[in-house]
């Protein structure tokens, strides 16, 4: 039938996947060769008039080119018997070699995909045939059943009416039988009374008899039969076997689909991709996805519940597209066929994968041996943790293959430990369940020293900055107070400002420029120095100041209000500032004469920030990012 001839045909394509694709590839190759024959023909040997003759080859798939000498080829006019000038060059007979080749491989590649389909299709065709094999076997089991059980109810009721016809037939039986017992016992008694001699005996009981005898007569007695001898035999109703005998060509109705929970790395920044499973004797000719986002702030039950969306596939498989950035959706399932459509699947929630973080470059620092980088969720909803991938670059910027990865940082900022003298690109990821986000814009980061911003939350009001935030400026114009806008972590009464160091203990360098007219401090500070304090004044800070008076350049070193007696005769218009956490010491130099100043020797218990005063109006450099001299931790 043609059923078996597809069958065979599907179990020959089995048989194809499994081994004998080479033998296919092979034939094909050769009939390709075939319908190449009249190309391959310009190949053959032709002689020319001139007594020249061409040479021949051969190609096969999987042989290298091989050039034959021709048999019947003459000598060369000149007597060289390797003079012989071929037509065609050896590259372009390779190349179209590789050109077949190629072509052959497409071709075996197609069959094989071809024979990939069939065998889907080939099981595809078993499973459908076991499920109506085995759905004609339960409407088989159905129909036999309900006649069984007709033939039960109609042998019964057979029975009952039997039944009852026989006790009607016996009870007129004996109604019969006692009729005519009484008329023939009042025959012996009117034969006795006849043949009594006695008359007066005679006259005495001839009367009852008679008597007895008129009531006898009067009864009427029913000689037809109580019953009829013909049973009932009504039409059997098998409407419903009828129905089901039909039913059997109907397929039922599927059953509620699975909708799966969401898979790791299913979804992008903007799709989501959704599998669902479902009753293995269902058959369904389409699916429909539902989907809608799922908003916080409004009420499951609510009419302002945002509009669901619906996708129809034949696949178990779906991927929904044009979502939002790190939304969360639930989704439902529904199945359908010729029948009619399943029940909705049990809502499941998904999450489309975050928005990239955005970096804050003025808030990432570094030093030789680490970074510290913060960045912006840039998402609405929270995400689960965060990656942060490092590769370091080439002297020339152009990106290495060496790569990094930093997982599950929980929050937006993450301490990186660095090699010394080299320059990395770093970028950020948002991760949720449903995978992790694009990079981020990287940022480069080098150490080749001490590298900071100056934090804008902490300077006096007072103090303005530069577009590149590392020059500060102290203006001619004196604000009064109540112009002036101080915050909680703002300096109050020291027109300063604090840097925001990387903490981390080790060895660190920056640098000062500031021209010969301006007064100043500059050292490092704790983070909760006092903010209405000066500079030095205080056990929180150390601090170099300079005092411009007529006559000279006055240098302090202040720590809690005490500076040791020096002096410095050459004035430092570029000042080096060296913090060593191990050895406990703030050193100060000269860093245009290399000459050393001071240097403060103290444990620093807690991390400590740069500092940068201004005591008259001017302006201040800070320089860092830059490698430590030598002579500065000597």
């Amino acid at each position: 039938t043609p059923v078996h001839c597809a069958v065979s045909a599907l179990m020959d394509s089995n048989d194809i996947r499994g081994g004998r694709l080479d033998v296919i590839s092979e034939e094909s190759e050769q009939q390709d060769f075939s319908r190449e024959s009249s190309t391959m023909e310009a190949y053959n040997v032709v002689p020319e008039p001139g007594g020249r003759t061409f040479q021949r080859f051969s190609v096969n798939t999987n042989e290298s080119l091989r050039f034959e000498p021709c048999e019947d080829s003459c000598p060369s006019p000149t007597g060289a018997e390797d003079g012989y000038d071929d037509v065609f060059e050896k590259g372009e007979c390779e190349g179209e070699v590789t050109s077949i080749r190629n072509q052959l491989q497409g071709k075996v590649a197609e069959m094989e995909n071809f024979a990939g389909h069939l065998e889907e299709i080939f099981l595809t065709v078993e499973e459908n045939f076991g499920r109506q094999e085995q759905h004609l076997e339960q409407h088989y089991n159905d129909v036999l059943q309900t006649l069984s059980q007709r033939y039960d109810d109609r042998e019964t009721e057979l029975q009952e009416e039997k039944k009852g016809k026989l006790e009607s037939l016996y009870n007129q039986l004996v109604a019969c039988g006692q009729a005519l017992d009484t008329s023939k016992e009042l025959i012996e008694t009117a034969q006795e009374v006849y043949r009594c001699q006695d008359k007066r005996l005679f006259l005495k009981t001839v009367m009852p008899v008679i008597k007895r005898v008129e009531e006898f007569a009067k009864e009427d007695i029913d000689l037809s039969l109580s019953t009829s001898l013909e049973f009932i035999t009504p039409l059997a109703d098998l409407s419903d076997v009828k129905t089901m005998m039909d039913s059997i060509n109907i397929v039922p109705a599927p059953s509620a689909p699975v909708i799966n929970p969401q898979l790791p790395n299913s979804a992008t920044q903007t799709s989501l991709h959704v599998c669902w499973s479902l009753f293995s004797d269902d058959t369904v000719e389409y699916y429909e996805l539902y989907y809608r986002p799922v908003l916080e702030d409004t009420p499951a039950d609510s009419t302002c519940a945002p509009q669901e969306s619906k996708v129809k596939v034949k696949e178990t498989h779906c991927t929904v597209t044009e979502l939002l950035p790190n939304a969360q959706y639930e989704l439902w399932v529904t199945a359908t066929n010729t029948t009619g459509i399943s029940p909705a699947s049990e809502k499941a929630l998904y999450m489309t994968v975050p928005s990239p973080p955005v970096i804050k470059q003025r808030e990432c620092s570094s030093c030789p041996e680490a970074a510290l980088i913060r960045w912006e969720s840039g998402n609405t909803n929270p995400v689960d943790c965060y990656t942060v991938e490092l590769s370091e670059t080439g002297t020339v910027g152009t990106e290495n293959n060496i790569t990094e990865s930093i997982v599950a940082v929980p929050t937006c900022q993450c301490l990186i430990q660095l090699q010394a003298g080299r320059q990395y690109l770093i970028s950020v990821r948002a991760v949720n369940i449903g995978g992790p986000s694009d990079r981020s814009d990287a940022i480069t980061i080098s150490t080749t020293g001490t590298f900071f911003y100056l934090l804008e939350d902490t300077a006096h009001p007072c103090l303005s900055m530069s577009e590149d935030g590392f020059t500060i400026f102290y203006g001619d114009e004196e604000l009064p107070i109540t112009a002036m806008a101080f915050e909680d972590n703002t300096f109050t009464r020291c027109v300063a400002i604090l840097g925001d160091l990387i903490p981390v203990r080790g060895r660190h360098y920056w640098e000062v420029e500031v021209d010969d007219e301006t007064e100043f401090r500059v050292g490092v500070a704790y983070e909760d120095t006092e903010r209405d304090a000066y500079l030095g004044a205080n056990g929180s800070s150390w601090c170099m100041r300079h005092i411009r008076t007529r006559s000279r350049h006055k240098y302090e070193f202040l720590h809690n209000g005490w500076s040791p007696d020096l002096r410095i005769t050459v004035h430092p218009v570029r000042i080096g500032v060296a913090l060593d956490y191990d050895r406990g010491t703030l050193s100060f130099f000269n860093a245009n004469l290399e000459q050393h100043l001071h240097t403060f020797h103290c444990h620093f218990h807690n991390y400590v920030h740069p500092c940068f005063s201004l005591d008259n109006p001017g302006a201040l450099t800070v320089h860092n990012g830059i490698q430590a001299p030598d002579y500065t931790f000597i």
